[in-house]
């Protein structure tokens, strides 16, 4: 038996989600669906971590076992043909047989892009939100600074989640402006269902209300969503790098 890591990107335009679902179109299944195919059996495809309808991904990993022995160049190459335009992968290698890639995972990175153009060709990978780009870029570091580190995060988690575990410890949340875009990254060991989109929002609730940096302190300590503020949209979110 063999394990073998897959790097993916795709975009999430038109999946609900990573994780399979019944009837609907999701990552997961489109490579399952291709991995049956190519290897004339059914196996299980192991994700480092969901992402939502409509976020994309420029460094998804994910794992499965086999019983054969693959050739990685000619296998990549022949998951690349079948994939849909939307869904590539990356790299191919193979790994211990006990790596897993979402329990392995050490940190998770993302990012959020902001834009202050309108335009085509950014719209489906971005969030088109002008008034941002009259903020201190200063201050939005300020109160993300705040995050850092171990927190119940369950003010900016979605409610209906099956996580019993809200934890999370995060190391790094920074804004910078590059050219007419805006960026958000932040890092951290793990991340609850529509934390990232959640934060983001109500980042930008704090700083547009003129409220105290502080505010996101009380707003975690509060440990309900009603105290956080909005979830951006999707299209502006991507999972950029797993590490292990």
């Amino acid at each position: 038996m063999q394990n073998y890591l897959l790097k993916i990107e795709y975009s999430g335009k038109h999946y609900s989600g990573w994780q399979i679902q019944p009837n609907v179109n999701t990552v997961q299944g489109e490579l399952e669906k291709v991995l049956k195919i190519i290897l004339r059996s059914n196996l299980n495809l192991i994700g480092s971590g969901r992402t939502d309808a409509g976020v994309h991904a420029l460094g998804q990993v994910a794992n499965f076992s086999t019983e054969e022995s693959l050739e990685l160049y000619k296998f990549k190459h022949s998951l690349n043909s079948l994939l849909p335009s939307d869904i590539s992968i990356t790299k191919i290698s193979e790994v211990p047989l006990e790596f897993h890639s979402r329990f392995d995972a050490k940190k998770r990175s993302y990012l959020y892009v902001f834009t202050k153009d309108k335009s085509p060709f950014y719209n489906d990978f971005s969030y088109y939100y002008p008034p941002i780009f009259n903020f201190d870029i200063s201050i939005l570091n300020k109160i993300s600074s705040l995050l850092l580190g171990e927190h119940d995060f369950t003010s900016f988690s979605k409610k209906k989640t099956d996580t019993e575990n809200m934890v999370c410890n995060i190391t790094l949340a920074k804004w910078r402006r590059v050219k007419n875009k805006i960026i958000f990254r932040i890092d951290g060991n793990r991340f609850l269902h529509g934390m990232v989109r959640t934060i983001v929002g109500t980042t930008l609730e704090i700083a547009e209300r003129n409220l105290k940096c502080e505010e996101i302190v009380k707003i975690i300590n509060q440990k309900s969503r009603e105290s956080a503020g909005r979830s951006v949209v999707a299209r502006g979110l991507f999972l950029l790098d797993v590490k292990y």
